[in-house]
């Protein structure tokens, strides 16, 4: 039971980021068969990490927020099934998204905790 306790919010945060890149995907391949540009999709990612954040504290958001930067890398971005990004550009968004993401998880997190009492 504790092992369960534990493993949860990692495996939630997983099934969270798993079903927000299933749904960037298929859009990716709908925009990608209609020739219309896909940009920025990895900050859809904030959501669900600012999610977890307020569900299960910063460390397993910063977790998620790692792993969300690591798959949009192997999905969304050209050429796909690949952690390789060919255009510079998309890696500063890549770069972006996971510095936002990590400091907006440590941010929320630190807003969800409850106040110290000081003397």
């Amino acid at each position: 039971m504790q092992l369960l306790k534990r493993t949860a919010p990692i495996a939630v945060s997983l099934a969270i980021i798993l079903a927000v890149t299933a749904v960037l995907f298929y859009v990716k391949s709908i925009h990608h068969l209609a020739h219309h540009a896909h940009h920025h999709l990895v900050f859809y990612y904030l959501f669900p990490t600012a999610l977890v954040a307020i569900l299960y504290r910063s460390v397993v958001a910063m977790f998620c927020a790692v792993i969300a930067t690591l798959i949009a890398a192997f999905f969304l971005y050209d050429p796909i099934y690949s952690l390789y990004v060919s255009d510079l550009r998309e890696v500063g968004e890549l770069i972006l998204f996971a510095t936002t993401a990590l400091l907006g998880a440590k941010c929320i997190a630190e807003l969800g905790r409850s106040p110290e009492k000081t003397l």
